[in-house]
């Protein structure tokens, strides 16, 4: 599931103190829960395969106040004897969301891998250093700056929350530098249209569908996850459909506790 929650996040303009902007926090509240039931396309059918879960609290990091998020992903009994999925994802970020460390643990089947990345600002610049645990116990360590902004998974997705998708037109595409141990590169959103989704929770949700993409050698586009996420201020993700690199699957949302705003979204239950 390493792609399992990519989502957009603004390209700001850069200040003098930060190459992050800081931002109001508009649509994430502190004990916000959400819980996802996952699918997996086994020989043309539809299985489930487990559940991934997303939790919010306050922390102290560095002693300054800050926002934790979880994204926990957990593949069941069943599927365990085809293929163990476990990930654990980390991100800390300031109360104005600009990110100050990232973490996933990943147990994806006989493969154990981790990833870190530590955020610093100076003088209109972020400075990350990197670090890469892969399945073979090797540990990479590298230094990478950027002059733009740049997200993880995590942070990357709590960012764009707060910013209103109703700007976007169909076919706009969204261009931002996400870090990960490995490297930081460059990805690729593109806002599709909106849509009614039914979760499973039984309710149907107006929301905003968007496209993670990337490009071959010859600039051929590559679906990799298509996600939706609620047409109100809590931009909550309703739903994701996946290509992995073991095969199709799908997370749908079945449970949201505490979230910030009423759920406006909501066309029928």
């Amino acid at each position: 599931m390493k792609r399992l929650l990519n989502f957009i996040c603004l390209l700001l303009a850069t200040s003098s103190l930060w190459a992050q902007t800081p931002t109001e926090n508009k649509a994430i509240k502190v004990g916000e829960d959400l819980t996802y039931d996952l699918y997996f396309n086994w020989q043309f059918i539809w299985v489930k395969v487990g559940n991934a879960y997303m939790n919010t609290t306050a922390t102290t990091y560095q002693n300054q106040k800050a926002l934790k998020t979880y994204l926990i992903t957990k593949g069941n009994k069943k599927a365990d004897k085809f293929f163990v999925m476990r990930d654990t994802l980390t991100s800390i970020a300031t109360e104005k969301l600009v990110p100050l460390y990232y973490q996933k643990s990943a147990e994806e089947g006989k493969h154990y891998t981790v990833d870190k990345v530590w955020y610093k600002y100076a003088s209109g610049k972020t400075n990350m250093d990197l670090y890469f645990l892969d399945r073979h116990g090797n540990v990479r360590r590298k230094a990478e700056t950027a002059t733009k902004e740049v997200y993880d998974m995590v942070s990357m997705l709590n960012r764009a929350r707060s910013w209103d998708a109703t700007s976007l037109k169909p076919g706009q595409k969204i261009k931002f530098l996400m870090a990960e141990g490995k490297h930081v590169e460059e990805q690729t959103v593109i806002y599709r249209k909106k849509e009614v989704v039914k979760a499973n929770d039984d309710v149907k949700y107006s929301c905003h569908k968007l496209s993670f993409v990337e490009y071959d050698e010859k600039g051929k586009e590559k679906e990799i996850i298509t996600f939706y996420v609620t047409d109100d201020e809590n931009h909550l993700p309703v739903r994701l459909d996946m290509n992995l690199k073991f095969g199709s699957a799908k997370a749908f949302l079945t449970s949201a506790k505490n979230y910030k705003h009423p759920l406006k979204s909501i066309v029928s239950k």
